[in-house]
């Protein structure tokens, strides 16, 4: 009966903080991990984390440090933290817990050279163009599947890029090269709105498609593509005008 009435003690405050996140504004990706931290936590002490103490915590990121990344370390405590904050209406209990070491690593960016041969690999037209407008415009992968055909400003040479980091809006400018890529995809489409429409029912369909390119088959793509060039390289941000192989 206890162990009934936690989990519906439980699963009504994890209902609360996901409204509490959506009410926020967070991206749904931060919405997911803050999420899951809390499903987490859950599971580790059967339910009932309303009142955890400093010493079951420090167990708690402990166990997490010595079994996942310092990325997921991190996630797990602003999500708990938030959990406190907008559910429990408690001050955290234990500031100072955790110090993630910093991270002097640079960015792993293809070179021009390297990024002309995975064009050059990439078979699929849709992917092709899609790998070289996110390298020329120096683009995350989420920023360029939400492009459209609207935030071409062909006539101030520049990309509105909408919803970037931080929920914030940015222009980005647009090389001739790119420009003139992405008119002659374009016209093989015809997709009023989409830049990059999905490939569900060919490029016959993609006229009519309402949702862009999946994330998952464009990752697996770029995946397979540099594993075939034989790169260790995974990040094509970078911003480099530069001619894009025939087609």
């Amino acid at each position: 009966m206890l162990e009934t009435s936690a989990n519906a003690h439980f699963e009504q405050n994890y209902q609360s903080h996901l409204k509490h996140l959506k009410l926020k504004g967070l991206q749904p990706k931060t919405i997911e991990a803050y999420s899951r931290a809390i499903r987490r936590v859950g599971d580790r002490f059967d339910k009932q984390i309303d009142e955890l103490s400093e010493a079951q915590l420090t167990d708690y990121f402990t166990e997490l440090v010595d079994s996942h990344s310092w990325s997921t370390v991190k996630l797990d405590l602003y999500g708990l933290q938030f959990f406190y904050a907008h559910v429990l209406r408690k001050p955290w209990v234990a500031p100072g817990l955790i110090k993630p070491p910093k991270s002097q690593r640079l960015p792993d960016i293809v070179t021009v050279v390297e990024a002309q041969r995975i064009f050059a690999a990439t078979r699929v037209l849709s992917y092709r163009v899609f790998f070289f407008t996110l390298y020329s415009l120096g683009l995350r992968l989420g920023e360029g599947l939400r492009l459209q055909v609207g935030d071409i400003d062909a006539a101030r040479a520049r990309v509105h890029i909408r919803d970037a980091k931080g929920n914030r809006d940015r222009f980005v400018p647009l090389p001739q090269a790119t420009h003139q890529v992405l008119q002659r995809f374009w016209q093989v489409h015809r997709n009023p709105v989409l830049l990059f429409p999905n490939r569900h029912a060919g490029l016959k369909g993609a006229a009519s498609a309402t949702t862009p390119l999946d994330r998952g088959g464009v990752q697996v793509t770029l995946h397979k593509v540099v594993q075939a060039c034989g790169l260790k390289k995974r990040s094509l941000r970078t911003r480099c005008a530069m001619p894009m192989p025939l087609t």
